[in-house]
């Protein structure tokens, strides 16, 4: 009865993503003696720093945003689509939200929902528009998305920095939503109504991914386009979905990011953190799956967090957890690469001309 149990922990200890976070914290570790840095009080300092009683609430408000990111990067991901204007979409969200909430005619509740709504209608919009430029015009998804959103971020800059700026304020940022506009928190902390969205979105997509029709189609299409196209599914209409839903997440996490504190629209309080690039390194780490995301977002959040920790208590640089993110994933491509290409190389005589 035991032996499949045992099988899987084996299985699971001897996968790529298990190899990757062990060697990257291995070399960290050799960074740290290199410096003259104790490892074990380095890593102990991330540990607590992000998971003790005054840090869980800093990594789970983080883990927020990370979490969204990584799912709305993580969903056309599954297909094999990059969206690299996550910035754009998620800037969008939040200024359309931070529009909405300051001039909604509407009570409190209401206006908190029609911000939220928003902000996902806009996200969802704008990515939409780079799948048509591809379907349409022939520019790569992955320019496309990546070029449009630095008009997104530019325009919300200006409106916060003119039109819409706090009168009186030096800082480039709107008025204070008004009081009650704002998604209910979690106690004293600062986690708020945005971590429950963000786990049901997570839900939504492991159900839709393993039962139903479209996420097996999402999957053949990642997995070979050229059969999936073979069997009907219609790649355009794949491409404007996926894309339109990876947005509407994305603009979800700005909208969350300005109903919660401090309550307005920053510019740059959204795109500095780099939650977009910390939310594609988790989707890459676990390969778009969706339970591996929602675990591989978690802990990029408490690297994230751990890491002004350990800054504050050993004085090694915070940056230190960047380096961890990046060598992690380079061994998980080595890992992933490495196999495949001695397995084609062996079976090279036999697989030539099987599809011609």
């Amino acid at each position: 009865m035991a032996r499949p149990s045992t099988d899987r922990i084996a299985g699971a200890l001897r996968s790529p993503v298990t190899f990757s976070v062990l060697a990257g914290l291995v070399i960290g570790a050799l960074f740290l003696v290199g410096t003259g840095a104790d490892p074990f009080a380095a890593y102990g300092a991330v540990v607590t720093g992000s998971l003790g009683a005054d840090g869980i609430g800093a990594t789970l408000s983080t883990g927020t945003s990370v979490l969204g990111m990584a799912l709305a990067l993580a969903i056309p991901l599954r297909a094999g689509l990059i969206n690299l204007g996550g910035d754009g979409q998620m800037v969008l969200g939040g200024i359309a939200a931070a529009v909405t909430g300051l001039y909604s005619p509407l009570p409190v509740p209401l206006t908190v929902v029609l911000a939220l709504l928003a902000g996902v209608t806009a996200g969802a919009a704008y990515a939409a528009l780079a799948a048509l430029c591809e379907n349409r015009f022939g520019v790569p998804l992955l320019v496309s998305s990546l070029l449009l959103s630095y008009p997104a971020t530019s325009f919300a800059s200006y409106l916060v920095r003119y039109p819409l700026k706090e009168p009186g304020s030096s800082l480039p940022q709107t008025r204070r939503l008004p009081d009650g506009v704002a998604l209910p928190a979690f106690g004293t902390s600062t986690v708020t109504f945005g971590l429950v969205l963000v786990v049901l979105a997570a839900a939504a997509y492991w159900f839709a991914d393993r039962r139903t029709a479209i996420g097996y189609e999402i999957r053949m299409t990642g997995l070979n386009p050229r059969f999936a196209a073979y069997a009907g599914v219609e790649r355009k209409g794949l491409t404007l979905r996926l894309m339109a839903t990876s947005g509407a997440l994305a603009g979800l996490v700005g909208s969350v990011g300005v109903l919660s504190f401090p309550y307005r629209f920053l510019d740059g309080s959204l795109t500095a953190p780099g939650y977009t690039w910390t939310g594609l390194t988790a989707a890459l780490l676990a390969a778009a799956a969706p339970l591996g995301t929602v675990l591989a977002s978690f802990f990029f959040a408490v690297l994230q967090v751990g890491g002004l920790s350990m800054e504050r208590t050993t004085e090694v640089p915070r940056e230190l957890t960047q380096v961890l993110q990046a060598i992690v994933i380079v061994f998980l491509a080595a890992r992933l690469s490495f196999p495949r290409r001695r397995r084609k190389t062996a079976q090279e005589p036999i697989a030539q001309g099987e599809f011609a």
